[in-house]
């Protein structure tokens, strides 16, 4: 064969695998260039990466699509993404009247809607219901074992369902037309006092998602209900919320101190700048799932013993930070960076490197990294979740 690229003629552009330092040598062997172009901090790693730290990234777009009339749903678990341990994600959407059936599930469900309207319904286990319309950027957490539905109202809607295990699958909850099929038509009978012919159409298996006619109004569809709605809110307005505002972008943090009834998950949405950067931090609580929204960046992440890791994302992908592990984020596009940060917990927390050197005594940090009044004297008391400084790109070079 002739020493020729293999499939890289129709490419205007085709990276190599060579850092600026001269590291590295061509590939002109059969590649995925689409996908080199994607992830460019992972052909050309920076020269600081280190290390066998294992996959932290998974795309929506690789997992399997489950269509059904009246929407869709895909999933990434451990099944995808192995190191994934504490939480797993399902991305749905629905057509407008399009049902995800009465269920419940052993874990908890917390979600966001992404696009479009949706209705949930859902009763507590003291027989008080709750139903309520949710939006862009709406929240709703439904405890484990609580009985619910989505709805899509008059547009095609889109959302993002957590759950707090890894090895969770959506295909796998309990649905109500699947125990309706499953049960023996006299029991049914015994248990609902009506004849076995009242039940002579039920669905012979799960339905899953199924399309049905836009409900009414709200209050038109309301149920009276003498035990009352739930004391606590299944649904919380995230966008309402006013966020944490720094010269690099916005954080909004949500768990059970602002959004009682989420006692299993806590999160952050956070909007990079362009230029900007999540700071130098870690979590002290537990492992961190991530969402990506819309934009571009990369997340280094550190593993103690000299090793480190950098991964591209981009919309639609899962990002994943084991359990105190130190990272960063930059927004590598020309356009804001908007992300989740998911944890299996209550409270949300970080700790800060910039805060905690500046809470340290000043000799002490000398000391440790042989720095001098430049740096310790810029040092922040105050925590900046996003950052970024004038004269600055927001992301180094890869040499």
């Amino acid at each position: 064969m002739e020493n020729v690229p293999w499939n890289q003629a129709g490419y205007g552009y085709v990276p190599q695998p060579i850092r600026n330092d001269g590291a590295g040598a061509p590939d002109f062997g059969p590649r995925d260039v689409m996908r080199d172009l994607e992830n460019p901090d992972m052909l050309v790693p920076p020269v600081t990466d280190a290390g066998t730290i294992p996959n932290l990234k998974f795309s929506f777009s690789d997992t399997y699509m489950q269509l059904n009339q009246g929407g869709w749903s895909r999933e990434v678990t451990v099944r995808q993404l192995p190191i994934a341990t504490t939480l797993a994600g399902v991305n749905m959407s629905l057509t407008p009247g399009g049902v995800r059936e009465l269920h419940w599930h052993q874990q908890v469900e917390w979600a966001i809607m992404l696009v479009g309207r949706a209705r949930i319904t859902a009763v507590d286990q003291d027989g008080r219901n709750f139903m309520a319309d949710v939006g862009p950027g709406d929240l709703w957490y439904f405890p484990p074992g609580i009985p619910h539905s989505i709805q899509g109202l008059e547009e095609v809607c889109e959302f993002l369902l957590v759950f707090d295990d890894g090895h969770f699958s959506d295909l796998n909850t309990l649905s109500i037309s699947d125990w309706f099929a499953h049960t023996p038509k006299d029991v049914l009978t015994a248990n609902f006092g009506v004849p076995k012919s009242a039940f002579a159409h039920i669905p012979k298996k799960q339905r899953y998602i199924f399309q049905a006619k836009v409900p009414g109004p709200l209050e038109s569809q309301k149920v009276p209900d003498p035990y009352g709605t739930v004391p606590k809110a299944f649904t919380h307005r995230l966008l309402e919320q006013k966020p944490i505002v720094t010269p690099g972008g916005t954080v909004r943090i949500v768990d059970s101190t602002n959004f009682p009834i989420s006692t299993k998950i806590a999160a952050a949405l956070v909007e990079l700048k362009p230029g900007a950067m999540r700071e130098m931090h870690w979590h002290p609580n537990n492992d961190e799932w991530q969402y990506y929204i819309s934009g571009t960046g990369r997340m280094t992440v550190f593993a103690a013993n000299g090793t480190a890791r950098t991964f591209d994302y981009r919309a639609g992908d899962v990002g994943y930070v084991p359990f105190a592990f130190g990272h960063y984020i930059q927004n590598t596009g020309n356009e804001s960076l908007w992300f989740l940060e998911m944890f299996k917990s209550d409270r949300f927390e970080d700790v800060s490197l910039n805060q905690w050197m500046a809470l340290t005594p000043p000799e002490l940090v000398h000391d440790n990294l042989h720095v001098g009044p430049q740096l310790i004297n810029a040092l922040r008391k105050e925590k900046w979740s996003v950052v970024k400084y004038p004269g600055t790109t927001g992301y180094p070079g890869s040499c």
